[in-house]
């Protein structure tokens, strides 16, 4: 299938940026609170893909996003589902814990979603590009080159730098990782906002987004989202979906660590603050 570039001209105001619902519809409808009460329209707040994933609701939680109003990429997860595939495409090590547990997750999230779902991913960009605060926007999920690429702040700036060329912006927004993280260098910046559907394995069971901010030219932050965390997980139990998934929800931590550079694995269980800012 080609690529879609979805180019919206410029952007003002608030902008909400997020990823990796992955089906949890408890998180979302948390999001969709604080949108509100920041007064972030739908149309400031943009998702980097993965809807659809790990927790037990894909069908509400797509059709609450479709509801919302909210631009989305698509992400790997969306990608493999319209294209009928039998596995994530998440790019996972074949045998790796993470592989075995989306053998359990993805058929089930196949079964439950709608026939419209599917026909409403079949509409989402693979890249959103838009101009805010004088800065060019572009939108990936995991890279221009390849959507299932990790990419976390410790990976050597020159797998990220052919992102911005082949783009020609400033700013790339992405997700995949599951971790929120800036990089910088010679005025380009790479931000990844974090997932709202699983922690970031810092010991809180809270989840992660970004605002960018226009009052004073260009800023960003970061952002955690407290949510019934707790359904989610009995939601999780009683579909019998991954019980190690099911636990991170609860304590913060990842089961593993399999996807992650040596850098990021010395995060766990510490203040990503104090990371992301520094």
């Amino acid at each position: 299938m080609d690529t879609k570039t979805t180019y919206i001209n410029t952007v003002k105001g608030k902008v909400l940026l997020f990823g990796g619902v992955y089906s949890n519809l408890q998180a979302l409808e948390a999001l969709i609170k604080v949108a509100e009460k920041e007064n972030i329209a739908p149309e400031n707040c943009f998702c980097t893909g993965d809807i659809v994933g790990y927790c037990a609701q894909p069908e509400e939680t797509v059709q609450a996003f479709i509801n919302w109003g909210a631009h989305s990429i698509i992400g790997n997860v969306e990608q493999q589902l319209r294209n009928r595939e039998v596995n994530c495409g998440c790019d996972f090590t074949e045998g790796s814990r993470c592989d075995v547990f989306s053998k359990a997750w993805y058929p089930f999230a196949q079964n439950q979603l709608s026939e419209a779902s599917i026909n409403w991913m079949q509409t989402l960009p693979n890249y959103i590009s838009f101009t805010y605060a004088n800065k060019k926007i572009f939108m990936v999920h995991g890279s221009y080159h390849y959507i299932s690429e990790f990419i976390f702040k410790s990976t050597p700036w020159k797998n990220k730098i052919s992102s911005f060329n082949e783009t020609n912006c400033d700013v790339i927004v992405a997700g995949h990782s599951g971790l929120p993280f800036t990089d910088e260098k010679d005025s380009l910046l790479w931000l990844n906002p974090g997932v709202i559907g699983m922690p970031a394995n810092n010991a809180k069971p809270h989840v992660w987004y970004a605002i960018l901010n226009d009052t004073n030219g260009f800023s960003y932050s970061f952002h955690t989202l407290s949510y019934n965390y707790k359904k989610a997980n009995t939601l999780m139990t009683e579909q019998q979906l991954p019980p190690a998934y099911a636990q991170t929800l609860l304590t913060g931590f990842w089961d593993n660590m399999e996807i992650l550079p040596q850098e990021e694995r010395l995060w766990k269980g510490r203040d990503l603050f104090k990371i992301i800012n520094h």
